[in-house]
């Protein structure tokens, strides 16, 4: 059976972060790719204050192999107390593409 992939969900508070994460995560082949969308608006609540913050959304390609080190690699990172990393499965896709992300993952002997 063929590795799930993952679309990992991140928001960083600004580019410089967002890059520097999406490299490493590339580099380390946690990632087989990390798309870097800035402006994106933000409304939550933190410390029972609603907050309304832009920031930027990486949408990173894994599979299960590595969502642990990965999320160890954001956390180490990222300088939100609570880092947003949401994983939900990549259900169905283009096969090649979809094998493609396993392949750049792969732990390299």
């Amino acid at each position: 059976m063929s590795e799930a992939v993952r679309v990992v969900l991140c928001t960083c508070p600004d580019q410089d972060v967002a890059e520097s994460i999406a490299e490493s995560l590339v580099a380390r082949r946690l990632a087989a790719c990390v798309n870097i969308l800035p402006g994106v608006m933000s409304v939550y609540r933190w410390q029972d204050v609603i907050e309304k913050e832009e920031e930027v959304q990486l949408l990173i390609k894994t599979t299960d192999e590595r969502m642990a080190e990965l999320v160890e690699q954001i956390l180490f990172e990222h300088p939100y107390d609570v880092p947003e990393v949401i994983a939900p499965p990549a259900v169905d896709g283009h096969d090649a593409y979809l094998e493609w992300v396993r392949q750049c993952t792969r732990v390299q002997q």
